[in-house]
C-alpha cells in the first residue's frame, strides 16, 4: 500500500535494548493533500532509520504496511514505512531525474550513418 503527502513533523528518535539486540524507531507525521487533509503517524524501524533520511517539508510517497495488535484488551495500530520515494526522484534520493530529451530528427530524409 502507498500513501503520499508532506512530512510535517519528525518525532524524537527512540531506541532501546530488546531480546534481539538494540532497536531504533523514527516516527514522523505525514499530511495527505486534498480538500480534507489527513495526518498519519508513521514509523521507520531498524536500519531503515539510517538508510532513509527525511526532513520536514519534503513531499514523499511511502510504501507502508498497516498492522493492528491487541495488548491487555486494547488494540494498537502500527503504520510502518518500508520504502520512501521523495517527489522527483527514482527512490534512492541520490540520483536526479533524467534531463528532458529535446532531440529533433532531421526532416530531410537523408541518413548520414555509415551503415
Amino acid at each position: 500500500m502507498e500513501i503520499s503527502g508532506k512530512v510535517i513533523s519528525l518525532l524524537p528518535l527512540q531506541s532501546g535494548q530488546g531480546k534481539n539486540g538494540t532497536w531504533k524507531k523514527q516516527e514522523f507525521i505525514l499530511e495527505t493533500p486534498g480538500q480534507y487533509p489527513k495526518k498519519v503517524c508513521m514509523n521507520l524501524w531498524g536500519d531503515k532509520v539510517d538508510e532513509i533520511k527525511i526532513a520536514v517539508g519534503e513531499k514523499i510517497t511511502a510504501s507502508i504496511n498497516i498492522e493492528s495488535r491487541e495488548y491487555n484488551g486494547r488494540w494498537y495500530t502500527d503504520v510502518r514505512a518500508w520504502k520512501i520515494q521523495k517527489d522527483g526522484t527514482s527512490g534512492s534520493g541520490d540520483v536526479p531525474p533524467p534531463a528532458e530529451d529535446n532531440f529533433v530528427p532531421d526532416s530531410s530524409g537523408t541518413d548520414d550513418l555509415p551503415f
